[in-house]
């Protein structure tokens, strides 16, 4: 079996410079983001997920090289789930201990069968995720906000810029799916 879809161009930019200039495809400027209010952030799209999810052809690539809204609701779920862990591991580890470990957004779509899965359950599965990492952004401590995170290929988050950077995926692909 494949773990990449030969119709889609895997994604391989480093999207961290985001977090200095604006994203010329969606608006996105991290400097109008509150990372303190992330997590009402996250409630406010859920509804906006549901109803990309309930139309009818959600499942249908608008074009064979992008993925369909469900495809980018499934990536969008499990990027909620992701950053729930990665938050914990910033909040919880020594200090400076906080590694991630790489992700291949595009092998798993592959392996988890994106296109396959049902908008209904993808609903619920993307809001419980939503709720748990709006819970656990709430939960920062205010003197935690400065604490360190690497991810796997050098980039250093601190939790402030991590809840930043976390929010331009979702607002981005909100942009894609014109949610």
């Amino acid at each position: 079996m494949s773990t990449v879809d030969e119709s889609i161009v895997p994604d391989d930019k480093d999207w961290t410079w985001v977090l200095q200039e604006p994203c010329a495809e969606c608006g996105f400027r991290a400097d109008d983001v509150d990372p303190r209010g992330v997590a009402d952030m996250v409630r406010a799209c859920l509804p906006r997920w549901q109803q990309v999810l309930a139309r009818p052809d959600a499942a249908v690539r608008r074009r064979p090289d992008v993925w369909s809204d469900l495809e980018y609701a499934c990536h969008v779920r499990d990027v909620l789930v992701l950053f729930a862990e990665r938050l914990r591991l910033m909040l919880t580890a020594d200090e400076g201990e906080a590694r991630f470990a790489n992700w291949d957004q595009d092998a798993t779509a592959v392996e988890q069968r994106y296109a396959e899965q049902d908008p209904g359950v993808v609903a619920r599965e993307l809001t419980a995720a939503g709720e748990q990492l709006a819970e656990a952004f709430d939960a920062v401590p205010s003197d935690a906000w400065g604490r360190v995170g690497l991810r796997s290929d050098g980039s250093v988050f601190t939790v402030e810029t991590f809840a930043q950077y976390f929010w331009h995926d979702v607002a981005h692909h909100l942009a894609d799916v014109d949610g």
